[in-house]
């Protein structure tokens, strides 16, 4: 005889049927608890919108791409997201300051994340840092594997 085995699908119906039968009432006509809450948690709003970046001289934004941040709130987290492509007149071969984000737009702690780079010995990617002084940094490049450009789209990462 085989040992008793759960299933995910009976653990996930098992879930889903614990509040139903807690309050006598359907998931899909419940209200939700945030709905009682003064500052709405669902979806996705814009908090500060897309705001240009100070480019630091090292990089020079693409024409059409704009070098830009906003923050979003999202389920009641408020994340910093950066756009654009930037190319590196003389190629990054250092961890270097790109740019200065506007005043509305300053982390109150140091965050972190990654963006898309030209693709040299294997590694695409490089690391974004965002500093409560506004200054945005990038880690990773060296004289054996310059940075050439860097585009920022993929950036998102928590500010609060």
């Amino acid at each position: 005889m085989a040992p008793h085995q759960t299933s995910r699908r009976s653990l996930l119906a098992a879930a889903l049927a614990a509040p139903v039968a807690a309050v006598g009432v359907p998931l899909s006509t419940a209200a939700p608890a945030a709905a009682a809450a003064a500052e709405p948690t669902d979806g996705c709003q814009t908090v500060v919108p897309w705001t240009d970046i100070t480019p630091d001289p090292a990089v020079t934004p693409e024409a059409g791409s704009p070098y830009q941040a906003r923050v979003i709130r999202l389920a009641g987290t408020e994340f910093l997201q950066l756009r654009g492509v930037l190319t590196c007149p003389t190629p990054l071969t250092a961890d270097a300051f790109i740019g200065t984000l506007p005043p509305a737009i300053r982390p109150p702690k140091t965050t972190r994340g990654t963006a898309t780079r030209n693709n040299n010995d294997g590694i695409n990617a490089i690391r974004v840092e965002a500093y409560t002084s506004g200054l945005v940094k990038v880690f990773g490049p060296t004289s054996a594997n310059s940075a050439t450009w860097i585009q920022l789209d993929s950036f998102s990462s928590v500010m609060r």
